[in-house]
């Protein structure tokens, strides 16, 4: 019965292509490994052996890996022969390389069973280790003619290559295990991203009608007390709407390979830009904010998200900057290009950590303050018009510039 079960196990090359085989990890391991074609080919070239290969061994399984074969024994990677009908079985066992340059001669193998059944005249079959130590399998060169397979420099080359190939296992397992790491981290990215949206996208809902709400109460007749507690909840569902707008906006990009903008001809840039300093104002009224216009020549871009852009500077700079010294805003069309540039006071932003600003999730130092996601949007909006953020930090003077080319306008 057990010898049944074993041969019902038995495998072949079509188990192999089919991506099936129980030992499929580790045949597409070798057979996809030119460094071991390599070794097969110079061992077959140093030895004159016509056969070469390596196989993986377990108690009870010989499997082929990878083959040169041109001595036509039909076995292909993946290609299962009963254990007990191999030599390897032996040499698992002991440890100990089989290897004989005559069967006809050699007082061991002389009339052996196994050479006479499959017409094996010279052989080798030397063990494999991982590099944990663990036993792999074989490395087999194989000839139906006798060859001097015995010499002491056959031999060293032999137990050489068997070496590397162990080596080299562990190597491409090594690498096999980083790609699927790598891989799982990139599906959790995205999984995190979708969720991203999804969240922002929830999120919307609730804080425009709190918005609605706030609105609606400041239409009525209330209290000094009543009214500063109204400008805080409106300061902070302005905070909640920017990191949102920002969390979305982020996993679209990310989802969908970056930021889309729709650029105008001659586009309201001014009306944006007072758009959200007056929010800034009405939500940060104990901020001094400066706007400075000089948009004479036209400007093609998508003013709602040089907007975004914008207010998410603003919010950097309120968030950063000393509180009590104004923060200024300036903005200029010129023949080629455009800018605009938000000042404050504060401390200087570290050279280290200007080289990062950038990058999402990456906050100037106030852990508390965001997620650290304003920055990296306002910049990913200027590159979208093809354009950039620069940041300039000197004594107590911060700058951030925002350079837009000068696109045709027809």
């Amino acid at each position: 019965m057990a010898q049944q079960d074993a041969l019902t196990r038995l495998q072949d090359h079509s188990a192999y292509l089919a991506g099936n085989h129980d030992f499929q990890t580790d045949i597409e391991l070798l057979a996809g490994s030119e460094f071991v074609a390599t070794i097969l080919e110079t061992v077959m070239l140093a030895t004159n052996m016509r056969f070469a290969g390596v196989a993986r061994v377990t108690a009870d399984r010989w499997v082929a890996c990878r083959t040169v074969d041109e001595v036509n024994f039909g076995l292909a990677e993946g290609d299962e022969i009963a254990i007990d009908s191999t030599f390897c079985q032996t040499v698992r066992d002991t440890s100990e390389m089989v290897i004989f340059s005559d069967a006809t001669t050699d007082p061991e193998y002389h009339d052996h069973p196994i050479a006479a059944a499959f017409g094996i005249v010279s052989y080798a079959s030397v063990p494999i280790y991982r590099g944990d130590g663990s036993f792999f399998g074989t490395l087999c060169a194989i000839d139906t003619e006798p060859k001097d397979i015995k010499s002491s420099r056959a031999v060293a080359m032999l137990r050489m290559f068997a070496d590397l190939i162990g080596r080299s296992l562990e190597t491409e397992e090594r690498l096999e295990a980083q790609a699927q790491q790598i891989e799982h981290e990139r599906q959790m990215a995205h999984i995190q991203e979708e969720f991203v949206a999804i969240l922002g996208h929830d999120l919307r809902n609730p804080v425009a009608a709190l918005r609605a709400g706030v609105r609606q109460l400041g239409k009525g007749q209330l209290t000094s007390r009543e009214r500063d507690l109204l400008l805080l909840m409106r300061a902070s569902l302005h905070r909640m709407n920017e990191l949102i707008e920002n969390m979305m906006m982020h996993a679209k990009s990310r989802l969908g390979g970056g930021i889309e903008v729709s650029a105008v001809p001659d586009a309201p840039l001014l009306e944006a830009l007072q758009l959200a300093v007056d929010e800034i104002r009405v939500t940060s009224p104990e901020s001094e904010l400066h706007l400075d216009t000089d948009l004479l020549e036209p400007v093609s871009c998508d003013p709602d998200r040089i907007g975004q852009a914008v207010s998410n500077l603003l919010s950097n700079a309120i968030t950063h900057g000393t509180p009590g010294t104004p923060i200024q805003i300036t903005a200029k069309s010129h023949t080629n290009r455009a800018f605009i540039e938000v000042r404050n006071e504060g401390k200087p932003i570290p050279i280290e950590v200007q080289r990062t600003l950038f990058q999402p999730f990456r906050r100037g130092g106030k852990a508390s303050e965001g997620l650290g996601l304003g920055l990296h949007i306002a910049s990913s909006i200027a590159k979208a018009h093809g354009g950039c953020l620069t940041v300039s930090s000197e004594g107590t003077t911060t700058c951030f510039r925002l350079e837009l080319p000068k696109l045709d306008v027809s």
